[in-house]
């Protein structure tokens, strides 16, 4: 059985006991984490995809260790112009072991609301009496 599920934004294919460098993660070496996001699952043939997601189906899996990925060379050149730039950098990566995939607990319930009485109308506000008008006058002289 494998699922394809999302983690920190990207979509790896996992399957049970399984070991997944994923992008740093926000989780203390030896936690357990649960990744609720699952796109797609395949159970012996028997494929089951989500509307994005799959409702009641999670990803379980524990924290390893934190680690830096290998070297990334990125280089830019314009050709003719003598320009060229090498930069580079190393990941920041987290390596999780894939424990389970099974659905999810169910979420408890929220009790009902209470109904309270309705508030008291407040009492219509009286209207102001229309203003006058100013009428000027003006007189013409022939």
């Amino acid at each position: 059985m494998y699922a394809i599920v999302e983690i920190a934004g990207h979509q790896y294919k996992v399957e049970k006991d399984q070991q997944v460098f994923v992008n740093r993660l926000d989780a203390k070496e030896g936690a357990k984490i649960k990744f609720d996001r699952v796109l797609l699952t395949d159970k012996g043939g028997d494929v089951t995809v989500g509307a994005p997601a799959i409702n009641g189906l999670a990803v379980h899996a524990t924290v390893e260790r934190h680690l830096k990925g290998d070297k990334v060379l990125v280089f830019k050149k314009k050709r003719r112009k003598g320009y060229q730039k090498l930069n580079g950098f190393r990941p920041y990566l987290t390596e999780i072991r894939v424990t389970d995939i099974k659905k999810a607990a169910a979420k408890k319930a929220a009790a009902p609301k209470k109904e309270t009485a309705p508030k008291k109308a407040a009492a219509p506000k009286k209207e102001a009496a229309p203003k006058k008008e100013a009428v000027s006058k003006t007189t013409k002289e022939a």
